[in-house]
């Protein structure tokens, strides 16, 4: 539930598998939740999944989050583009290798499919990458009338594996001085 403050809820994927795609999972979070109107209320444990749709290229880290906004869905969808422009992401390639993805997979209870962004994400319930990471958190979350974790029990997650590094994976280091 979103605190009173933002008064939404978002869920995004994240994911990347260029450089060091961990590290730029989490410069993205952090500079979310760094905003004043956004909050990252939980993020996912850290997967290495198989390429999707262009299969000849490096695996992927995915995770996924639940972001509290006092953002309009577009707005929520700008700020996305915003950090991964900031994280010089540049779109050559449908599906091609990348830095770092943002994607609004849901906002509310909110169903929309004109403009730039459809909610929730088209392709979202099909995907393993975004169900398996999407179920640590927000299992129960009803998407197209199913759970996340009825839509996950017929996901093709083959070759996906959880890194291990805990849900905090993303919150930076300690100072050590």
């Amino acid at each position: 539930m979103p605190s009173e403050q933002f008064g939404h809820r978002a869920s995004l994927g994240l994911g990347g598998n260029i450089g060091d795609p961990i590290a730029a999972m989490r410069r993205a979070l952090l500079a979310l939740d760094a905003r004043p109107d956004c909050r990252v209320a939980a993020v996912s444990e850290l997967y290495r999944t198989p390429p999707w749709g262009k299969t000849d290229q490096a695996w992927f880290f995915n995770a996924c989050a639940l972001v509290d906004t006092s953002l309009s869905p577009e707005a929520l969808l700008d700020a996305c583009l915003e950090v991964e422009r900031e994280m010089k992401r540049e779109r050559v390639e449908r599906w091609g290798p990348r830095t770092i993805d943002i994607d609004v997979l849901t906002y509310d209870d909110r169903r929309q499919s004109c403009g730039r962004l459809e909610i929730p994400h088209p392709r979202m319930t099909g995907r393993g990458f975004v169900l398996m990471p999407l179920a640590d958190i927000a299992g129960e979350m009803v998407v197209e009338g199913r759970t996340v974790r009825s839509w996950l029990s017929q996901a093709d997650v083959t070759g996906i594996e959880r890194v291990g590094e805990g849900r905090q994976w993303w919150r930076a280091p300690a100072d050590p001085t």
